[in-house]
């Protein structure tokens, strides 16, 4: 158990070395951790030690107890006060309970008396790091950056289809903290090199990375497609850049140790200094994560690395043209995987490598036909049929040179429809899978993605993608709201206690299934059952 750590700040030599040595503190699971004789010499030693409880007198020279209190409490809310007091003048107590001290002792302090405040604030301690231990441990349960109000959220906030004060106001009210200086976004997507399939090494890497990007509040990740991910990344100008590195050398880092069995990149827009530019930032990262189906070797892509309309329109010849640039596969590759946000800067890249060919009018309709062949072959290995095909559109003999990028767009955009389509009729019967799963095992404690991903052999990221597309809730929250659902059942029909029932729907502690009860009902299972809330 972590000990509690423990400040004194006394003038009374006496009184302070008296309080020092009196209390046995280990035995009561306190950690003595300093004195000061008053608080201008305190103040940085609190401020450095950050001690759970501070005693302090409130008479003392240069700065007293209440001046002490009224800072202490301000930049470090947490610590809980005790005051000593010689005084028994209702306008010291009145101060010190407009400051929220927990403790007002009158002296002479006797050993009885300091003993019984001091367990009496300790068990307020214990209490409150139990309830934020529950609170991580039930949003790292829940996944908050899985949520679907999240997500939608997001999926607007990228779009462009938000005003400054709108993302403000839903940001709110989905408690993100988005002041900064300055923003930018960073993409990444870890998977097995079968997509879909189950990979240890894929979950425990993605896992890895889930849990760095969680860490640290400047960063805030979200996910930003079927089996990619998103960390709005804020800071001001000096760190900014620097968080952008520790992000992509952590994500470089796990996925280059977990092996060859692991396909991965990342990449990373323009920062910007405004909310309103979010959009902007997002988009130029999306167009920059194209270029993983152009590189296939690399992994890692900034915003630098767009090419201008200049450059895009370089002149050249056939002589002159890398036939790699033009391979069949980087076709397949981008309708295997890519977004529809991705589009428009594939193409442009992609048509970049021609260096001027396509004004060759044969060469032009090769192109064309090559790219209609590459759609078709990569459409029916994912298992389209063949009256699917149709709705690629067919290329015009004369097409002129300037519509060729628009052709390529349209054939990609179309491709990726039917790809999807295709996805979510077999990932209705994934969903389907997973529910019987979940009904079969909500009970057990261990039940988790990564073990309902295994049983059903594909990848966990990707069940989890589909369940909450399909569903609108994520897994662990479906598993959350059947485990509520069973609870109330068993608080209305049984004479179970709260322990039982905790135990029968999957919690082997019982305090923390009372909390997620409290969390998610709004009541305690006590309250519940005494009707205090509305019963479904």
């Amino acid at each position: 158990m972590e000990m509690i750590k423990v400040f004194i700040t006394e003038d009374e030599s006496i009184v302070r070395e008296g309080l020092r040595d009196i209390v046995p503190w280990e035995k009561y699971g306190f950690e003595f951790v300093g004195d000061a004789p008053d608080g201008e010499i305190a103040l940085p030693l609190i401020r450095k030690l950050k001690p759970d409880v501070l005693i302090t007198d409130i008479k003392m020279p240069f700065m007293d107890g209440l001046a002490l209190s009224s800072i202490v409490s301000r930049e470090l809310p947490d610590t809980k006060i005790i005051i000593l007091s010689g005084y028994s003048d209702f306008e010291y107590a009145r101060q010190a309970i407009r400051l929220q001290v927990d403790q007002y002792l009158l002296k002479p302090i006797t050993k009885s008396a300091i003993l019984k405040a001091l367990e009496a604030t300790g068990q307020k301690i214990r209490e409150e790091r139990e309830q934020r231990d529950y609170l991580r441990r039930y949003e790292q349960d829940t996944k908050k950056y899985e949520s679907f109000s999240r997500r939608a959220f997001f999926e607007r906030l990228v779009e462009g289809s938000l005003s400054v004060q709108q993302i403000y106001e839903e940001a709110q009210g989905l408690h993100l903290d988005l002041n900064a200086d300055g923003y930018n976004f960073l993409l990444f997507s870890v998977q097995s090199r079968q997509a879909t399939a189950y990979s240890e090494a894929a979950a425990v890497t993605l896992d890895g990375l889930l849990d760095f990007f969680l860490r640290y509040p400047n960063y805030i990740l979200f996910r930003s497609g079927l089996l990619s991910y998103a960390v709005l990344i804020k800071g001001d100008g000096e760190t900014l850049e620097d968080l952008t590195r520790r992000g992509l050398d952590s994500i470089r880092s796990r996925c280059t140790t977990a092996g060859e069995d692991l396909s991965w990149c990342a990449a990373v827009g323009t920062p910007t200094y405004r909310l309103s530019g979010l959009a902007k930032c997002y988009s130029d990262a999306s167009h920059v994560m194209a270029y993983r189906h152009l590189m296939p070797g690399e992994h890692i892509f900034r915003a630098d690395m767009l090419r201008s309309e200049g450059e895009s329109a370089a002149m050249g010849c056939l002589e002159t043209l890398d036939p790699g640039k033009l391979d069949a596969n980087l076709i397949r590759s981008f309708i295997q995987s890519g977004t529809p946000e991705e589009i428009e800067g594939f193409a442009a890249e992609y048509l970049s490598g021609l260096a001027g060919a396509e004004r060759s009018l044969i060469f032009r309709h090769y192109i064309l036909m090559s790219v209609r062949i590459s759609a078709e072959v990569e459409l029916q290995q994912l298992g389209c049929r063949m009256e699917d095909f149709q709705k690629l559109p067919k290329p015009e003999v004369n097409l002129p040179v300037e519509k060729i990028r628009e052709y390529l767009v349209s054939v990609l955009r179309a491709a990726l429809q039917l790809r999807d389509l295709k996805s979510q009729q077999e990932s209705s019967d994934i969903i389907d899978s997973a529910i019987r799963y979940i009904e079969r095992n909500y009970t057990d404690e261990n039940i988790s993605l990564n073990a309902a991903a295994q049983a059903l052999g594909i990848s966990a990221n990707y069940l989890s993608a589909c369940f909450s597309q399909k569903m609108e809730v994520s897994f662990v929250e479906y598993v959350t709201q059947k485990r509520m659902t069973r609870a109330k059942q068993l608080l209305l029909r049984t004479g179970l206690r709260s322990s039982e029932i905790a135990n029968e729907v999957g919690y082997r502690d019982p305090r923390y299934f009372s909390f997620v009860f409290r969390k998610t009902q709004g009541c305690t299972p006590r309250a519940f059952r005494a009707g205090e809330a509305e019963a479904e």
